[in-house]
């Protein structure tokens, strides 16, 4: 419930909303960054690496490993093993390289809208073309179209496939029924998995997160699984993503990409940070989550009731929500601009997801209590002047 003022710190979520384009005193609930403190064991290691006052090319080691391993052991009865290891700075990142290592320009990488917007960036910016077969939206949860998958596959040589997983911003933790299906797919016609479980860590009672690579050898040797402990302990600025790729061949060529773009050790706060996070924090984790569950449910409740048009699709994972809001007869401009103006938020549009995704907001509410109050309050305020 502390409230942390985070403004006048270079915060890419309080202080650019006029650079943005946006009224300077908007209440920000876009981009997926959350407005806690790290633990305090967690902020105690940073500290003392900084007393310690040298920063000079710093390298992972066997214990930094090791306490990966450990937490996908326990976390998700999952076990890496070091050699499949590559780290980058970020999985945005790591995406790029993906699409550079394993896709030549004019091939085409697949994706399911609406989807979290870089992965159409790193496709469009590297000539490559993108594949969209949108997922079904249904009434409570969306799913996947797998035989519009294969068909696409088949006609528009599709060599890569992006996979979101829990997918951002729909909400949805795929099963492993529906991951082996769809790894089915990919391996008959040879297509690799690049899988972004950057979110993994946050998923709901009821749902389980299943680590693509851990379906079985098979579909190990057709993906690479990308993960962070960015989201998880909102350390997103420290910059650090643990890759993994269990097929050497493939590894080889993902490092290869990396080395072409001049990059090499990680920064020596992202390694510190990283395994600090992972040995210190499991309890704050799971404290936290109760209490974003209750923020989750406190929104499903407070919208039902004083904005009945808007629909929520409750999220099986991420802090993130998808707000389906079609009923209010806005274009998706006169929506952002009432939002923006009236109401006096910033969420994420839709629209930046695709165009599967313009009648929607998303809004994270990965915040203390009292702040999603107020802006779900102003929000009311807007509704009820606009007369819906």
């Amino acid at each position: 419930d502390q409230i942390l003022d985070r403004t006048h710190t270079k915060s890419l979520k309080y202080d650019f909303a006029v650079k943005r384009g946006k009224p300077a005193d908007v209440l920000p609930f876009w981009v997926a960054d959350m407005d806690f403190e790290i633990p305090p064991e967690l902020k105690q290691i940073l500290l003392d690496r900084v007393n310690h006052g040298v920063f000079g090319y710093t390298e992972s080691d066997d214990e930094y490993f090791d306490v990966l391993k450990n937490w996908f052991t326990t976390r998700f009865n999952w076990t890496p093993e070091q050699k499949w290891l590559v780290k980058t700075p970020g999985i945005v990142f790591a995406l790029a390289m993906a699409v550079r290592a394993f896709t030549k320009e004019g091939e085409g990488v697949l994706i399911n809208q609406p989807v979290y917007y870089p992965f159409s960036m790193v496709i469009d910016d590297n000539n490559r073309r993108l594949i969209n077969v949108p997922l079904i939206k249904g009434d409570e949860k969306y799913t996947i179209d797998f035989e519009g998958i294969e068909r696409a596959i088949i006609e528009e040589n599709v060599t890569l496939f992006l996979l979101c997983n829990p997918h951002n911003p729909v909400g949805r933790v795929w099963t492993e029924d529906e991951l082996k299906r769809l790894g089915d797919i990919c391996i008959k016609y040879n297509v690799l998995i690049v899988s972004d479980e950057i979110h993994a860590d946050f998923v709901w009672k009821g749902h389980t997160h299943k680590v693509f690579a851990d379906l079985g050898e098979s579909y190990a040797e057709h993906c690479v699984v990308c993960t962070a402990p960015s989201k998880t302990f909102n350390i997103a600025g420290l910059q650090v993503s643990n890759i993994f790729i269990p097929n050497d061949s493939l590894r080889r060529r993902f490092i290869k990409e990396i080395d072409r773009a001049g990059y090499s050790q990680l920064n020596t706060m992202g390694i510190v940070g990283c395994e600090g996070a992972y040995k210190v924090g499991a309890p704050w984790l799971d404290e936290l989550k109760e209490y974003i569950q209750d923020n989750i449910q406190f929104t499903i409740d407070y919208i039902a009731k004083y904005m009945p048009k808007i629909h929520v699709y409750r999220p099986e994972g991420t802090y993130l929500m998808w707000l389906d809001c079609s009923q209010l007869s806005l274009s998706p401009k006169e929506r952002d601009e009432w939002i923006i103006n009236d109401a006096k938020l910033w969420l994420d549009t839709g629209s930046m997801f695709g165009i599967d995704g313009e009648d929607f907001e998303r809004i994270n509410v990965a915040c203390p209590r009292k702040i999603l109050e107020e802006g779900l309050e102003s929000w009311r305020r807007a509704y009820e002047a606009k007369g819906f």
